[in-house]
């Protein structure tokens, strides 16, 4: 029986690094943002409903994830249909690697994790964190959005401490060889507790 550890943190928290740390331990990784890169690109599942619903947001038989943000800016009611394909297609992607995955542990990378309650069906929950004012200056540097940008997608996520006090483990990601040494622990702690079942 694998124990599922749900990874989650707000933008620029340092997640898919961390993310890293825990396959560089022997964990198994399933990331939500590549199972939607699967399912969109050119053969994926979720390429014909969508061709149905939104024949525009196609291009070179694939969704274009710039059409359908353009398709949601133009119609504000189009996200929750692209939603409705889009979330069980995911599901049964995860669905898919939990039941095919031999790892001991599983590791969900899911950044809305909290948000669409997906904490249910973990066996515990890791959020990483870093103070607000690092995050800012982290996303800024990336170069690939603007402060307003920022903004409005942290405020569409779960406030951080919320999440941390939410969550079973916190890693502080203010450096790399820290971050390691507490997925280091986690892991430890994990299959301490596996050994013991």
């Amino acid at each position: 029986m694998s124990f599922a550890l749900g990874l989650t943190g707000s933008i620029g928290m340092g997640k898919s690094t961390t993310a890293q740390m825990f396959v560089a331990e022997g964990c198994a990784l399933w990331d939500a943002d590549a199972a939607v890169h699967r399912l969109y690109s050119r053969g994926g599942a979720a390429v014909e409903p969508m061709r149905a619903v939104f024949p525009d947001a196609i291009v070179e038989d694939a969704v274009s994830r710039e059409a359908l943000k353009q398709i949601i800016a133009q119609d504000s009611s189009a996200l929750k249909q692209i939603e409705a394909i889009v979330h069980p297609l995911v599901a049964a992607d995860r669905a898919a690697f939990r039941e095919q995955t031999q790892a001991d542990i599983l590791v969900f990378d899911i950044p809305l994790l909290f948000e669409t309650g997906g904490d249910a069906a973990m066996n515990a929950v890791v959020c990483v964190s870093i103070p607000a004012d690092e995050q800012k200056r982290r996303v800024m540097e990336r170069g690939t959005m603007t402060e307003a940008q920022f903004e409005q997608i942290r405020a569409k996520q779960m406030p951080n401490d919320e999440k941390c006090a939410r969550s079973d483990f916190v890693i502080v990601t203010d450096t790399l060889d820290h971050a390691r040494a507490q997925v280091q622990d986690v892991v430890r702690q994990i299959r301490a507790g596996l050994a013991d079942a």
